[in-house]
């Protein structure tokens, strides 16, 4: 992984921790979850993949935990945090106490069939081998539960050192790759026709990054995590990219 992917990751995902722990519980959650998912997006994975109380959630590439958080929040789930950075499982562990391991989505520390749904948010554009990492997924889920997915799909060519460590599917190559997968797309949703985060939670997660840029805007970690961000920001802004969601189910 590339030092920017390291700064925002492991660096910054303990900086956030900490800004989340001094401004008090209701901010963790909004912290953990800048970059990872919006509670619309997640309010929609979470009626879709139809989550019970009780059922094991495994979050693969859960950064700091706070996708897994608000689902356990909302519907009483059980999580299981799969991340690769060391920074990002500690502050996980720190804010929400769940059970984290440190591994990749594509190489999974779990055995088949072993939990009751799963998702991987933002995180298949971050990895080469995208069939991989869907393929673990459907290992790990029990037959007939449900996968959800938060993708940044490309709809136009992107500068290869732009965001050198992303790897941008087509609308027709993730379609391609989750049949390679033996999977199948039960629902799909585009985040821009999600209803407006509510004010409360854009509040505290200005509140989170003001307090970490006030902090660390002299540093290079804070300085290239900003950058990696803003350029998908930008690509998003301009139509090169769309965020999709899905929901997806074995063949």
């Amino acid at each position: 992984m590339s030092e920017a992917m390291d700064a925002e990751f492991d660096t910054v995902a303990e900086w956030t921790a900490q800004v989340a722990v001094e401004l008090g519980t209701d901010y963790h959650i909004p912290a953990a979850c800048r970059g990872s998912g919006s509670p619309r997006a997640l309010d929609w994975l979470i009626d879709r993949m139809d989550l019970a109380a009780g059922q094991v959630l495994l979050d693969s590439g859960a950064g700091v935990g706070g996708p897994a958080a608000y689902a356990a929040q909302q519907n009483s789930v059980r999580p299981f945090l799969v991340e690769p950075e060391f920074g990002a499982c500690r502050a996980a562990r720190r804010l929400f106490n769940f059970p984290v391991v440190c591994g990749l989505g594509s190489a999974l520390p779990m055995a088949d069939l072993s939990v009751d749904a799963a998702w991987s948010l933002g995180v298949l554009c971050t990895t080469a081998d995208q069939v991989a990492l869907l393929q673990e997924l459907r290992r790990t889920v029990r037959t007939g539960g449900p996968i959800g997915l938060l993708v940044f799909v490309a709809h136009r060519p992107i500068a290869g050192d732009r965001l050198p460590d992303n790897h941008f599917p087509t609308s027709d190559g993730l379609l391609e790759s989750i049949a390679k997968a033996s999977l199948e797309v039960d629902a799909r949703h585009s985040t821009a026709d999600l209803p407006a985060i509510p004010a409360a939670w854009m509040k505290r997660e200005a509140e989170v990054n003001d307090a970490l840029e006030d902090r660390h805007r002299h540093t290079r970690a804070w300085q290239l995590a900003q950058k990696q961000s803003g350029a998908i920001g930008d690509l998003l802004d301009d139509g090169t990219l769309t965020g999709e969601m899905l929901i997806l189910r074995h063949k």
